[in-house]
């Protein structure tokens, strides 16, 4: 019998499980959603940023998760708030995720445009439509998280005074929304809670829930809270009353949306149509349009088109973009 061919086997079986057993303790530690939900919790509350002189126990979220490409990201201005447009929108990814994302569209876009031969201010339109389409997108995330986060906020309220008349201390309120409560908000208050139960004061910690929800219902929370720690009263009873309030304030901004919704479909329609008829137009007769494009008057005429369509966009919208 040959042992040594059954030795190298044996050592080749145990190399493998090795390897198996390395390649999932690696996924264990550094990609598993456990270790992704807690990285995440982390992200965001130091995002939320606390006042000086506090201990510093979170790590600082990162805008890439390469070193080179994070300390080319800080020499950008205004990077910060692409960030933390990412943490409001509820993206666990980076502003280098977000950067490549529009990067790679708009090579898209002029590979496109130069191959199926498109005119200059087409291609250009494109590029640029597809650049902003990421951030677009995230900003449509954030506004439907924070409306999700203002519908729930009146719950959670609730909760919180319910939970101090039954003799609760307010952190611990804080907390019982963190646990019983559903996301978005119950992660909101959940890294709150955990702000203060880490050192963080209560104003704080409310003043960072502020900058992470720049929503005008949360502010008022934060603000009434506050001031009913330095003045004192019955906080159970004030938030109940916030609480109706902001309920109040959501019916009538229903009927509002009710009653405007006729002006917002005309706006769309107003606003699509120029683009459909041309679109129609160059799909049936390609040489009808071709004029505006290869003549400089016709280029001037696109570009006075399209300069006058985005001031009656602006417009309308302001129109319609009624405030409760």
């Amino acid at each position: 019998m040959d042992y040594s061919f059954s030795l190298l086997l044996i050592l080749g079986f145990v190399a493998v499980v090795l390897l198996f057993e390395g390649i999932y303790a690696y996924w264990n530690d550094t990609r598993s959603p456990e270790v992704r939900r807690v990285a995440q919790r982390l992200r965001a509350i130091s995002a939320g940023g606390h006042a000086e002189g506090e201990a510093t126990l979170f790590k600082e979220r990162v805008l890439s998760h390469t070193p080179s490409v994070q300390r080319l990201l800080l020499l950008l201005p205004r990077v910060h708030h692409l960030d933390r447009l990412l943490l409001q929108a509820g993206s666990s990814g980076t502003v280098s995720h977000l950067l490549a994302a529009s990067a790679f569209l708009a090579l898209c876009g002029l590979v496109v445009g130069l191959v199926l031969r498109w005119p200059g201010p087409v291609i250009l339109l494109v590029v640029v439509g597809l650049t902003v389409l990421p951030l677009l997108r995230l900003v449509w995330r954030r506004n439907k998280r924070l409306h999700q986060i203002e519908a729930q906020l009146p719950d959670a309220m609730d909760l919180i005074a319910r939970a101090l008349r039954a003799g609760h201390a307010f952190p611990s309120a804080l907390a019982m929304v963190g646990d019983e409560a559903q996301d978005p908000i119950a992660g909101e208050f959940k890294i709150t809670s955990d702000e203060i139960g880490f050192g963080i004061s209560v104003d704080n910690a409310l003043n960072n829930l502020a900058s992470r929800v720049p929503s005008p219902d949360v502010r008022y929370f934060v603000m009434a809270v506050i001031i009913q720690r330095e003045t004192g009263g019955n906080l159970a009873e004030l938030l109940g009353k916030l609480a109706e309030l902001v309920r109040e304030r959501f019916k009538l901004f229903a009927k509002v949306r009710v009653l405007a919704a006729e002006g917002k479909l005309s706006a769309w329609i107003l606003a699509g149509l120029p683009f459909c008829v041309a679109g129609a137009v160059q799909l049936l007769n390609p040489k009808y349009l071709s004029v505006l494009f290869t003549d400089a008057v016709g280029t001037k005429l696109v570009i006075g088109a399209l300069v006058l369509m985005v001031i009656g966009i602006f417009a309308m919208w302001r129109i319609i973009n009624i405030r409760v």
